[in-house]
Parts: structure tokens; sequence; C-alpha cells
């Protein structure tokens, strides 16, 4: 119990140290931010500093910060490590260039961004990526929440419509078209702090209710510095890539602008986007610890967690971890945290891909007729592909999730250099993305260890190669800018 309070206590100081110097190193002035310059009363709307963190807080994170700390949890308590460090020194400085150098260039999306520092070419590839990956994330954030409803309603003794996953499909389709379209300030504005404001409720409970409990204690990091994963997968990259939301995540690089368009101030940066990201960290800290408290270890193994993530998903977990806690407020809690964080984690992936799309070719978004030309094919393609089985395609999304992440890293460690600042705060935790995501990319089922499985002392090599390489390279291109 006592390593969770120290890295608790560790997340709170980073922000308010590491945060500021990271802070320090931007450098926000008073210039006219995009909501006040540009306000079109549509994307660019100026928003109260609480809203934005709420707002920021609910788009970065739904159930990211909770299911991957449930499977990170896996590997025991050394999963606190990442949490807490991948936050305060990759996950937040990300999510905080990715926003403010975003103010900085009047609220464009992450792939204009991109092509700004690491060119035309990476430009492009960004511009296809994020719309692709924000369609997919869209489309699977409105199955898994219909497919819950139903769920929800058969458990509850409803039937007729009530258990077709269509007719809640279509209800959330038709949200997510309306959030979509409408200004930012009309639904998102509104009900999103509520929202942000469970999330964090959600949280508070489940660690009350662990420390409280004479039943479940916290294992020590010290006395569990190994993998406690039943089925022997390696920490490195594995937990890496598997805790994405917790520690580090590139959907929120797509996510970050949208707040950037509703900043009054450069100096809410720090507390909008550093803050979101440290809270985040500290959600996904609270789940893992209650994951390693509340099932049984057999043999030094997360025998039990396993059993309940096989056998009643992870929302399921979601569900124990509440009721246990919390009892009736925990269903509450747990029914909201399992359907309505997805949702708002959805909506504004596609609203990401509108503004993505509308950068890319120039479209403004003031006039209504421009965002029904985007919103309608958008939201077309995501019923389209809410008929396939993605339970192949998602797995990819974790690896392309870090990988975006290592991009944006290195794109804002640009930025620094060519604005004469200490570019080796972005460029230290790029260096160490591109070992993860090469080594994964290396080992995993789903990537190249499809086609050939290479020996595990061969992914490793590959990963620390491609992370020199990609180091060497951006030094390289510093030298000749120089």
């Amino acid at each position: 119990m006592l390593s969770f309070f120290l890295c608790l206590a560790i997340l709170v100081i980073g922000y308010l140290t590491y945060g500021k110097m990271v802070e320090n190193t931007f450098g926000p002035d008073d210039r006219e931010t995009p909501a006040v310059a540009i306000n079109d009363g549509v994307d660019y709307v100026v928003l109260p500093q609480w809203k934005l963190f709420l707002i920021q807080l609910l788009n970065i994170a739904g159930l990211g910060p909770i299911f991957g700390a449930l499977a990170g949890a896996l590997w025991g308590p050394v999963v606190f490590l990442w949490i807490t460090f991948g936050t305060i020194f990759a996950g937040a400085v990300h999510d905080f260039f990715a926003g403010m150098i975003s103010v900085r260039h009047n609220g464009e999306s992450i792939s204009e961004i991109t092509g700004y520092y690491l060119g035309d070419t990476m430009k492009t590839i960004m511009r296809v990526f994020a719309v692709v990956l924000l369609i997919m994330v869209g489309t699977v954030f409105a199955v898994g929440p219909a497919g819950l409803l139903v769920k929800l309603c058969k458990d509850s003794g409803l039937d007729g419509i009530f258990l077709n996953p269509m007719f809640w499909l279509t209800i959330v389709l038709t949200y997510y078209f309306i959030a979509t379209f409408v200004s930012i300030d009309k639904i998102i504005g509104k009900i999103y702090p509520v929202f942000g404001i469970c999330l964090i409720v959600m949280a508070v409970g489940v660690a009350s209710g662990v420390l409280m409990s004479s039943e479940h204690q916290i294992p020590e990091l010290w006395d569990n510095f190994h993998s406690m994963h039943p089925a022997k997968t390696p920490i490195w990259a594995f937990m890496f890539i598997t805790v994405a939301c917790g520690a580090i995540s590139g959907f929120h690089a797509t996510q970050s602008p949208l707040m950037a368009r509703c900043m009054k101030s450069e100096h809410q940066g720090r507390f909008v986007f550093y803050g979101a990201m440290v809270c985040e960290g500290v959600i996904a800290l609270i789940w893992a610890a209650a994951a390693c408290a509340m099932y049984q270890i057999v043999d030094g193994q997360n025998v039990g967690l396993a059993a309940a993530l096989k056998q009643i998903q992870p929302a399921g977990v979601v569900y124990e971890v509440c009721t246990s806690t919390m009892g009736g407020i925990g269903v509450t809690l747990a029914m909201l945290g399992v359907v309505a964080c997805p949702i708002t984690s959805g909506d504004t992936a596609f609203r990401s891909a509108r503004l993505v799309i509308a950068d890319w070719f120039g479209l403004p978004q003031a006039k209504w007729q421009n965002r029904l030309l985007l919103c309608i094919p958008l939201l077309g393609t995501g019923a389209l592909l809410s008929q396939i089985d993605y339970s192949i395609v998602w797995r990819y999304f974790s690896w392309t999730n870090q990988t975006l992440a290592m991009i944006v890293l290195w794109a804002a460690a640009m930025y620094l250099f060519k604005n004469k600042k200490n570019y080796w705060i972005c460029a230290v935790p790029a260096t160490f993305m591109s070992a993860v995501s090469i080594t994964y990319f290396c080992m995993a089922k789903e990537c190249l260890g499809l086609v050939v499985k290479l020996p595990t002392a061969v992914s490793y090599g590959a990963g620390i190669a491609a992370a020199v390489l990609f180091l060497s390279l951006f030094l390289r291109a510093t030298k000749k800018a120089a």
C-alpha cells in the first residue's frame, strides 16, 4: 500500500515541478489565442478553464485509463512505475505540446502541425492515418456501448426492441452526428463536465473502498518487483503498449487541438493539458491498484484477474470492482462508466476527424453546409464499419496509438529546436517510445510476429537500434538546420 501512495505523491509533485518546467520551456505569453482571434461560434469558442480541464479529461480518458490499467495490472504492481513516470515524463509532455503548439498554429489539427516540423510527406501520412484511426475509434466506441446497453436491458428484464443492438447503435450514431455537427459549447460543453466529475468520483470511490477494506491489500512494488502475468508475457514492450491512455497515448494528440481552439489564454495550458493527463494517470493508478488488490494471486501470478478479464470482460470487472467498493452507488457509476465514457470519446473522435479533413482541404466550418458535407460521409462510414467484426482489427489500435505518440513527440522536439528551446524534454521520451513501438512491432503476433517469430533478443535489439537511428536522424536534421 505504501508504494501506491508513493506513486500517487510523485504524480502530484510531478505536476507541480516537472509540469512547471515543461511550461517554462514552452514559454506561454499573452498573445491572442485562436478562440479569441478566430471565434466562429462553432469550434472556436472561449470556455472557462474548469470546463476546459474536465472536457479535456473526458476527451482523452473515456475508458482508456480504466480498461488499460486493468489489463496492465496483470503484470502486477510493477505497472505503477510505468503509469507514474510514463505520465510525468512522456504522456503529459506529449499532451501539453500537442495542445500548445496547436494554439500557436491557430488551433490546427495534429496532422498539419506534424507537417510543419517533419515535412510534407509525414503530413500526408498523418492526415490519412489520423482520419482512419479516428473513424475506427468512433465506430468501436459506438458498437461497444450499444452492446453494453443491450446487456443492461436484458439484466433489467426488458425485452423487444431494447434487446436489438441496431436500435441502440442507431441512437448512439445519431447522437454522434448531432455532437459532431453542432457548436462545441452546445452539447460537449454542457454534458462533458458532468461526466468528467463522475469519472473522478468513481475513481475516488474505488480508491476509498479498497483502502478502507480489511479484505483487500494492495501488494507492495518492492515485494513483487517482477512480472506477475500468468501468460508469462514480457514486460518489455507489451506492458508499455497495453497501458496507453494511463501513461501516454497518441489518440490524445488528436483531441488536444479541440481545447486549443477554446482557450482564452496560453497560461491555461499547463492545467488543461498537462494537468488533465496527470489526473488520468491518477485514475489509472487507482484502477491498477484495485485490480492488484481484489483478485486472487497464486504462486506470484495474477490468475484471479486474468480469469475475470477472460470470463466477464473488462466491463464486467469494472462492475465487480465498483459494486464491491461502493455498493449501490457503485452500480450506477459502473453503468455510467462502461456506457457514457466510451460514448464521450467516440463523439469527439468523429468531431476531430471532421476538423482534420477540414484543415486538410481548407473548408471553413463556420458554415453549416460545410459541416454537413463532412458529417454525413464520416458518420455514414462509421455506420457501415459498425457491421464489421472489429475483434481482430482493434488489436492493432494499441500499437498504432503509441506509434502516433512517438511521431508527435518527434514533431514537438523539432518545434522546440526551431524555437531555440530545450528539445531534449521531448526528444528523450520520443526515443524511448520509438524503442517501445518497434520492439512491440517485432514481437507481437498481430504485427511482424504474424509472419516470422523473431527471438526475443533480436526484437529487443531491433527496438534499440530503431531508437538510436531515429535519434541520430533527428540530431542530423537539427545540425543541418543550424
